[in-house]
This record gives C-alpha cells, sequence and structure tokens, in this order.
C-alpha cells in the first residue's frame, strides 16, 4: 500500500532505528536553494538510492552528509548523533566516507599511494593490511596494477580505485556519487555487481546514480528529487513499477 507521497512506509522505522538521518535538510549555495527541507532515513545493511534529474540535489545531499557543505538548517543524524556541523574528517573518522562524482583520484600517485591516502585519517594504522587485502580481493586489477601510476588506468579501473579508496576506512556508510557516470555498460554491470558484495559484507550505501533501472533494482529503498524536494519514496520494486517513475526516469511512454 503507497503512502500520500506515492511510496510505502518503512515498516521497519518504528522498531529498528536508522544509521543515518536526514530531517528537514535545507542547503545552499549563495542565493541558490538547493535542497529545500529533505528528510529519509537509511537502515543498517541497506543499499537506498537517490535518483532524479541533473541538478535536484542529489550530490548536493551527499556533500552535506559529508561535510563538504554547511546545512543552512535541518539535522543529519548518526546513530542520533549530529553530524550536521562536524568537519570532513571527523565524519570520516566516524564511518561515513563519501566517494564522489568524478572519480578524483590522484592522477599522478600510484594506485598503491591513492589507497594509502584512503588510510590516513585512521588513528591506528594496524588494520591496512587487512583494509589493502579486502579492496584487492574487491578489485585483483587493482593488485595487478597497484604501482601504476592512477592516471594510466583505464575510466573503470579508476571507478574501482575511487571505491577502493573510500573503502580503506572499512566505513559503516559508503556515499557513492554517479559511480557508472562515463563507462560502458559491461563495467557498469561489474561495478554495481561489486556494489552489492561490498553491500552483502556488512557496508550500508547510500547510492546516487542516473541509471535509475539499475539503482532501483539493487536498492532496498529508494527516494525521488526534483528540484530538491523528496516527491516519490518507497522499495526500490514500488519506485520501477511507478507510472511516472517509468515515464521520467526508466525512459518508458
Amino acid at each position: 500500500m503507497l503512502d500520500q507521497a506515492g511510496l510505502s512506509p518503512n515498516s521497519r522505522a518504528a522498531t529498528v532505528a536508522p544509521v543515518l538521518q536526514v530531517q528537514d535538510l535545507v542547503a545552499r549555495y549563495g542565493q541558490i536553494t538547493a535542497l529545500k527541507g529533505i528528510s529519509f532515513e537509511v537502515h543498517q545493511g541497506d543499499i537506498v538510492a537517490l535518483i532524479g534529474a541533473n541538478g535536484a540535489g542529489k550530490s548536493t545531499t551527499l556533500r552535506a552528509i559529508s561535510g563538504l557543505i554547511r546545512p543552512a538548517s535541518g539535522q543529519i543524524l548518526l546513530h542520533g548523533r549530529s553530524i550536521a556541523k562536524a568537519p570532513p574528517s571527523e565524519i570520516v573518522r566516524m564511518g561515513v566516507v563519501h566517494c564522489p562524482e568524478g572519480r578524483r583520484i590522484f592522477t599522478r600517485m600510484t594506485v598503491l599511494e591513492n589507497l594509502y591516502l584512503g588510510h590516513y585519517s585512521q588513528r591506528s594504522k594496524s588494520d591496512l593490511a587487512a583494509a589493502l587485502e579486502r579492496v584487492f580481493a574487491l578489485f585483483p586489477i587493482l593488485k595487478e596494477r597497484q604501482h601504476q601510476l592512477g592516471g594510466t588506468l583505464s575510466g573503470g579501473q579508476q571507478q574501482m580505485l575511487a571505491i577502493g579508496r573510500a573503502l580503506m576506512v572499512t566505513p559503516q556508510v559508503l556515499l557513492l556519487d554517479e559511480p557508472s557516470l562515463g563507462l560502458a555498460p559491461m563495467l557498469v554491470q561489474q561495478i554495481f555487481a561489486t556494489i552489492e558484495e561490498i553491500n552483502r559484507q556488512g557496508t550500508t550505501v547510500l547510492l546516487v546514480e542516473q541509471n535509475a533501472n539499475l539503482a532501483l533494482r539493487m536498492a532496498s529503498r529508494a527516494y525521488v528529487l526534483e528540484a530538491g524536494r523528496i516527491v516519490l519514496q518507497g522499495t526500490g520494486a514500488e519506485l520501477l513499477a511507478n507510472d511516472a517513475v517509468r515515464r521520467a526516469y526508466l525512459g518508458e511512454l
């Protein structure tokens, strides 16, 4: 049964506290209001997708959560604790890691150096080897090319490196911004299969993705943003079956 926003309410909300809560979040770039009071929850072990057109506020949402921009108002809670005013480095230490759009790897550094930088914020270095082992198990090509400069990798390999770097701190919540951007279809399938494996290993995922079909198929819950507002929400399956979503985001008439 769908609620008034075109979604089914989260049946677990009343019994299980979410790991991440966004409440009435407003974010601005100068005079432009990018987010207009959005609210949503992410539960432990879920893959939650944010979909919408360019400029809808999806990437801004991730930047606000990771501390890259300061919200104008509203709350961001991690396990019930406000992180809305915390600096990005502290948010990483608390277990929320942002893998940004466009990969943003260090092209003049090796694969291994990029991964080491992903681990820099950890106070203890004792788990560095374990973190590397996990990344290399997920992305064997990175182990093969660990001494190669990041800028010489293919686009798909650079995306693997960006995700691997984010995993070096063993995050509780992984924020992924457009992981399929610019990749060939075969590589997109590979990246999404790896995201599902990361989730199976225990990492909660908040995913921003233009490929709405793939995102909704893998998401336990999803939200549709339009012009800075959440206009639809529900399970991934519910939104896949929603006529408005199918017309606007899946290219179906």
